[in-house]
């Protein structure tokens, strides 16, 4: 009986621990703002000077790739001592003021998701020292969260159609107001295009595969690429005329970086396509995931027509889509 009724003492104890635990989870409210906005929690003092200058420069650089300068984050300045209450409530939030010289990164600390990075410098030099220094950590923090929101919301209420993921044996998630394009590709060409309507035009996503062989990390890296999606976009995207298809816009040299996506070796391309002999260009994002088990690359790439619109946020949602490929 004592064997008992301890044996009850405990489990009441651990499920209290639970509900308490649960509870405390419960606390934080939603996190609230748009896409790609950051809250510069600041001094109107350190704002208006050089510091200020030195956060735009960083904060709201123009991205590359898109065939008008639009920043990389649009930036919304709060005084520090009116951040109380909803203002508290940003997902994305860098708030910069003099103190002993740190750099910090927090999540989830007034609401749910968000990502508070904190930095603080002895007097204005050395503030500027930090956000320099750490730029690349800043951007890559809040980007980062942007993405997982983005793809928390896309999980919300995702495409049914699984012709991308059985035909390239891949995982993906994108929402279900996209659809599957008409395509010339036969069922062996392993080729699928996604394809979403917007009030100015349209987004896509074409998913590919390639061998290793095909494309070689040396000097002639962007040269291989651009022959690689241009012979894609002949053989697979016809333009509204015959003997017109989509290819790589040659006045602007794409942009290549590495990167990871399911913690596999990526190329990440950017730049501009156009449809020759057309009026038709935009931007695109190109990802070619190294998969050594099967021998290939699996190419994503993602292209925006939205003439006269900010483009940066279309482009943001083919980048959250492609990177939450998972390769079975």
């Amino acid at each position: 009986m004592r064997k008992l009724i301890l044996l009850v003492a405990v489990l009441a104890t651990v499920l209290s621990c639970n509900d308490s635990n649960k509870k405390a989870v419960k606390i934080l409210p939603d996190s609230a703002g748009p896409f790609n906005k950051v809250a510069i929690v600041v001094d109107n003092e350190l704002w208006n000077n050089s510091v200020g200058e030195t956060i735009r420069t960083v904060m709201a650089q123009p991205i590359d790739g898109l065939p008008q300068p639009e920043p990389m984050f649009t930036l919304n300045q709060i005084p520090i001592q009116v951040f109380t209450g909803f203002a508290k409530q940003g997902r994305s939030i860098l708030k910069v003021e003099k103190g002993e010289t740190a750099f910090k990164i927090e999540r989830d600390v007034h609401s749910r998701p968000q990502k508070i990075i904190t930095v603080t410098g002895k007097n204005i030099s050395d503030i500027k020292e930090q956000i320099t220094k750490n730029s690349s950590r800043i951007i890559e923090a809040l980007k980062a969260e942007e993405i997982r929101h983005k793809q928390k919301q896309i999980s919300k209420s995702l495409s049914r159609t699984k012709d991308v993921q059985e035909s390239l044996d891949i995982k993906v998630k994108f929402p279900s107001y996209y659809r599957v394009a008409n395509t010339i590709a036969k069922p062996e060409d392993k080729f699928n295009w996604i394809k979403r309507d917007i009030p100015t035009g349209y987004t896509n996503i074409l998913f590919y595969e390639l061998p290793l062989s095909a494309i070689k990390k040396n000097d002639s890296l962007v040269s291989q690429i651009i022959k690689t999606r241009d012979s894609i976009g002949k053989k697979y995207i016809p333009g509204p005329v015959d003997g017109t298809y989509m290819a790589t816009e040659m006045a602007y040299a794409p942009h290549v970086y590495e990167t990871t996506i399911d913690n596999k070796p990526t190329i990440e391309v950017k730049g501009l396509w156009d449809v020759k002999k057309q009026f038709m260009s935009g931007p695109f994002i190109m990802y070619l995931i190294e998969d050594k088990v099967n021998n290939r690359y699996i190419v994503a790439e993602g292209f925006v027509f939205a003439p006269s619109v900010s483009k940066r946020n279309y482009v943001f949602e083919l980048e959250s889509i492609i990177k939450s490929i998972r390769v079975n």
